[in-house]
């Protein structure tokens, strides 16, 4: 517990549509002229970014502006252009997005950085203009998975991978993170099945994957919900305690699954950090203050690999940063 106060008192520290979608907590405020308005935009609608938006909440407030945060119901690249186009014309001085989709995403992107700052969360868009990227780095965390999955599966087998879509830069890092680490250990990647954010799909794809393929030794969540869908699919099939789990991110459900010992780990990203410093960049990127974005034109957040030894002390600290304890 205290290496993870330590981490989050070092980030703290360092330099932080056609289809409608879901409605925003936040809404412009007509009475503050003059007051910095941002915005934050999600790739989805998952708990994940709950607790990015907590982040966003802790930053404005203390930082004295306004934030708009958005969540693309549909969670398409589509619906994330109409969304930064309609808070251009809200007059925000920055946007910090999380592309569904970067590589055919580069021209909204570049067009949207032309017009106000803007910076990549959570899943990066290099090839774009953006100003820096703000989030994990994706293949350590990989690599991360790849060590927790050695330790569960010792004597090798096959492994599955399940994501959203492997379109995402966050996606393919952590692939290659996994796949690095793995090498030469004797547990091969049998298959990736994507769902494209689909809850029900996600967990179809592990029931299916189970009955078609029953030596998988261990099933991957590359994608926050991932972990869940492959609890709740694993059950289904009536083979908890079989094939072993390993994912990403701190839904509840899945520190649930930690803590009963349903899945070995997870590799958590600090969401918190991402709504909270992406604020604090884009904040004084709109005062003028370009020195706060690095030489690498990337701030990196720490990753955790939470196990059922460290779940309590854990979850009791992203608790009480989110407001629920």
């Amino acid at each position: 517990m205290r290496g993870f106060l330590a981490v989050m008192i070092c980030v703290f520290l360092a330099a932080g549509c056609g289809q409608p979608f879901l409605a925003p907590n936040q809404q412009p405020s007509p009475d503050a002229p003059g007051k910095i308005r941002v915005a934050f935009v999600v790739n989805n609608a998952s708990d994940f970014w709950k607790i990015a938006e907590a982040g966003t909440t802790k930053a404005a407030n203390e930082l004295g502006v306004e934030v708009l945060f958005r969540i693309p119901s549909a969670g398409t690249a589509e619906q994330q252009m109409q969304i930064c186009q309609d808070l251009i014309t809200l007059g925000v001085s920055g946007i910090a997005i999380s592309p569904k989709d970067p590589a055919n995403q580069t021209a909204m992107l570049n067009e949207t950085a032309a017009r106000c700052n803007l910076v990549t969360q959570d899943s990066d868009a290099p090839q774009s203009n953006r100003l820096c990227y703000i989030g994990t780095n994706n293949y350590e965390a990989g690599r991360e998975a790849g060590k927790l999955i050695k330790e569960c599966v010792p004597s090798g087998g096959k492994v599955m991978f399940f994501v959203g879509t492997m379109d995402a830069q966050n996606a393919q890092d952590r692939k290659k993170g996994i796949d690095d680490e793995l090498a030469n250990s004797g547990i091969v990647l049998d298959d990736v099945r994507t769902d494209e954010t689909d809850r029900a799909k996600a967990v179809a794809n592990v029931e299916d994957s189970l009955l078609s393929k029953p030596d998988l030794a261990c099933l991957v969540g590359l994608w926050s919900y991932n972990g869940p869908a492959i609890l709740n699919g694993v059950k289904s099939s009536g083979k908890l305690g079989q094939v072993k789990i390993v994912c990403f991110d701190e839904e509840d459900a899945t520190l649930q699954g930690v803590k009963d010992g349903h899945i070995y780990g997870t590799v958590v990203q600090q969401p918190f950090e991402f709504g909270y410093q992406s604020v604090r960049v884009l904040t004084d990127l709109a005062k003028g203050n370009k020195a706060v974005v690095p030489e690498s034109k990337c701030i990196y957040i720490p990753t955790l690999s939470i196990k059922q030894d460290g779940v309590d002390a854990f979850w009791a600290r992203l608790k009480s940063l989110t407001g629920k304890s």
